[in-house]
């Protein structure tokens, strides 16, 4: 049988909630009392749970994550980098995500109410900004990963989209492509606007200007952008590079210029968005602007442990650059 407190308090001849003092460093304890516990402890070989002693300590040792959902294709990079984090502290990981919209929030706030986190890593579901925000003032420890524009007032963890879309546009400068097809993300989110400015930054300087035309609004999707490349070769507008708001619309448009027997890069240079694993494996391989996707994770989880354990959390936004990975759909190798 396992050895429990009960054990340890009739051994030591003291109650269950001494033994709990002497565990937990709480209360004024004789140093007697305290060295016989610890003897005792010793002696029996008891170990606490983890669980038991955050419990003690007012604490759930739980960390809350709240997602819209799993099938965001960087998704599992956010939360592998998470992961890796509250394990190793010896944290568990409470998941949510908004797959049932109202019904998935009424559960998560029934969880809120249990108290059965400490803290609250977010990757934003659509709406729930100001319900986060109230979470955040009444005391609960949150931080916003990838916060897409909006500024919130509480730590985030975000990366550079505009300098890495004005990398991008540098890029393909480089190579002389002048009259590039943009396919953009849902306009309501804040990193298709930085994107977009990124990109149309870099053509600026140049003194080419987009063109509008040439600017499809899609939703981040395989088919958005094979139907974006699609339908311009159909129409026969020139295009000479596609920069995709993230990687599954970038692979969409070279499968519509692969079918429509386009060269890539020759003709046409592709650049995505993300840097996801995928982009090593379409054909040809995706030349990306690489989000740090699981680093982001890492330094959010890490944040918010380092919280419990009485750090301040960061007063102003982390944040985390992208990078530029060139591969075969712009550079030819």
């Amino acid at each position: 049988m396992p050895i429990t407190i009960a054990d340890v308090a009739i051994r030591a001849g003291v109650s269950k909630t001494t033994v709990s003092r002497v565990l937990n460093g709480k209360g004024e304890l004789g140093q007697a009392t305290a060295a016989r516990v610890r003897a005792v402890i010793k002696e029996l070989g008891y170990v606490p749970s983890d669980r038991a002693v955050g419990l003690a300590r007012g604490r759930a040792r739980v960390v809350g994550m709240l997602v819209p959902s799993l099938t965001w294709p960087w998704m599992g990079e956010v939360l592998q980098g998470a992961v890796d984090v509250v394990e190793s502290e010896g944290y568990g990981l409470l998941l949510f995500t908004c797959n049932r919209g109202d019904e998935s929030m009424r559960r998560f706030a029934s969880q809120v109410s249990a108290k059965s986190f400490d803290g609250l890593l977010v990757v934003e579901p659509e709406g729930t900004l100001d319900y986060i925000t109230a979470l955040h003032d009444r005391g609960l420890p949150v931080i916003l990963i990838d916060d897409r524009g909006r500024q919130p007032q509480f730590p985030s963890v975000q990366t550079t989209n505009r300098a890495g879309a004005l990398a991008a546009a540098e890029h393909l400068l480089a190579l002389g492509r002048r009259r590039p097809l943009v396919v953009t993300g849902l306009h309501r989110f804040g990193c298709t606007s930085e994107r977009l400015a990124g990109f149309a930054e870099g053509y600026a300087r140049a003194g080419l200007p987009l063109d509008p035309h040439l600017v499809v609004e899609g939703d981040f999707t395989l088919d958005c952008g094979r139907a974006a490349a699609q339908r311009l070769l159909a129409a026969g507008t020139p295009f000479d590079a596609v920069f995709a708001h993230n990687d599954l619309s970038a692979a969409g448009a070279l499968q519509a210029l692969r079918a429509a027997g386009r060269r890539v890069p020759e003709d046409v240079a592709v650049v995505g968005f993300d840097d996801l694993p995928l982009a090593a494996h379409t054909h040809p391989p995706l030349t990306s602007v690489h989000q740090p996707l699981r680093q982001m994770g890492e330094v959010a989880a890490r944040a918010l442990i380092a919280h419990f354990d009485g750090t301040p959390l960061p007063a102003t936004p982390t944040v985390i650059p992208t990078t530029f990975t060139v591969r075969g759909s712009t550079s030819g190798a």
